[in-house]
């Protein structure tokens, strides 16, 4: 006998709760929610490896407004989630510094008349202010680049993670252990969900939040093609006897990125398109530190010449490879299917938006808040594709 929701998420990390939140948190809807995750742990997820990052420099309009929400969210996370205690998620807000070289000149302007004509708070820098402002930063070869004075930075994920948790908890959300291993259709609706331990769960709707493993889930509805990859991405730690309060989230033109962590730094690089393969391997590369990013951070910090690595890992992005922008919304075929997928790394700062974004789409036929619509899946299948170009 199936055991009857009104709402099954199938992903418990950040996208998933914060759905699961933002749904139970309406008042409009009075329906039993359950969450499905198969790591309630979340040691492997990918929220809890990402980086923290929020920043409103995207080229896309509608990936600046999720940002501009989150940098609200996480000041005011104890409003919005707040039980007992307060919430703090050590938001170190220092910017991102995305630097360009001749070739990248173009894009950096381009975005940057995006970013400022939805009040971002971002300006231009040319290579005498950027040497100004970060005496430290070597700025050889360098056109310019784009800051962001207030709103960006990086902050605790995992604390955002469990806040969301522990209060949809509260308002009487169901967090389950275990894992989807089909989905039972009836013509042209999910019926019911059978998991892994045997367990059977009928719904009314059925949310696709299952990260890196979203094809997974979609294939078991019937739909065959879902281009979402599960990407490998290593984040390294390093030790260096400088340091300095001010240092945003620099992007180098290469692609390898650097930020304060304490009194260390992290920094990795997305690989090369023909070097990026799908995988769910999390073996760790550290030639890729050695041989590539050193080399990079050593040109870019001349302090960064004598570094030592102290640790690393390796998480993974829902990489959507048709246009890097999620995939939002409902299926035109599977009536009771809701999609919140392919972040390619931007999942953490952009889950706010999409759980206040989907629970308006369920209760009120259509996005009130953030227009997501361009996200849809149908633009998959008619090519109105919106890349963005600012993927780190």
């Amino acid at each position: 006998m199936s055991e009857t929701q009104d709402i099954v998420i199938i992903g418990g990390g950040i996208i998933g709760a914060s759905i699961a939140f933002f749904m139970s948190n309406t008042g409009l809807f009075s329906g039993q929610i359950t969450v499905i995750e198969k790591d309630p742990g979340h040691k492997n997820s990918s929220t809890a490896l990402s980086v923290g990052g929020v920043r409103h420099q995207f080229s896309t309009p509608a990936n600046i407004q999720m940002s501009q929400f989150a940098t609200h969210f996480i000041k005011n996370c104890d409003q919005y989630l707040g039980i007992d205690e307060a919430i703090n998620l050590y938001f170190k807000e220092n910017g991102y510094l995305f630097l360009a070289t001749e070739s990248g000149k173009e894009t950096l302007s381009n975005n940057l008349e995006i970013q400022k004509n939805l009040g971002a708070d971002v300006c231009h820098l040319t290579p005498d202010q950027i040497q100004t402002r970060f005496q430290w930063l070597n700025t050889e070869e360098l056109s310019g680049a784009n800051y962001g004075h207030s709103g960006e930075g990086w902050f605790d994920p995992n604390a955002l993670l469990q806040a969301f948790i522990q209060k949809a908890k509260s308002l009487g959300v169901k967090f389950i252990k275990g894992e989807v291993c089909e989905l039972e259709m009836s013509k042209s609706s999910i019926q019911n969900l059978k998991l892994k331990s045997g367990k059977s769960i009928s719904a009314g709707w059925v949310i696709n939040a299952a990260g890196p493993l979203a094809a997974n889930i979609s294939g078991m509805a019937g739909i065959k093609y879902f281009p979402v990859e599960s990407r490998k991405r290593q984040v390294h730690v390093f030790r260096c006897a400088e340091y300095w309060s001010d240092c945003p989230f620099v992007i180098d033109p290469s692609g390898v990125y650097f930020r304060p962590e304490g009194h260390n730094f992290i920094c990795g690089q997305s690989p090369k398109a023909d070097q990026d393969p799908p995988t769910r391997n999390s073996d760790l590369d550290f030639a890729q530190f050695e041989d590539i990013i050193w080399p990079i951070l050593a040109n870019r910090v001349k302090a960064f010449e004598a570094i030592r690595r102290e640790h690393s890992w390796a998480g993974h992005y829902a990489y959507h490879v048709e246009d890097q922008n999620p995939i939002i919304g409902f299926h035109p075929e599977v009536k009771n299917i809701v999609f919140a997928n392919g972040f390619s790394g931007h999942g953490l700062q952009h889950a706010p938006a999409v759980g206040r974004g989907i629970t308006e789409l369920l209760i009120s036929g259509r996005y009130q808040s953030i227009d997501l619509s361009a996200f849809s899946f149908e633009r998959i299948a008619l090519k109105k594709l919106i890349r963005e170009t600012e993927v780190v």
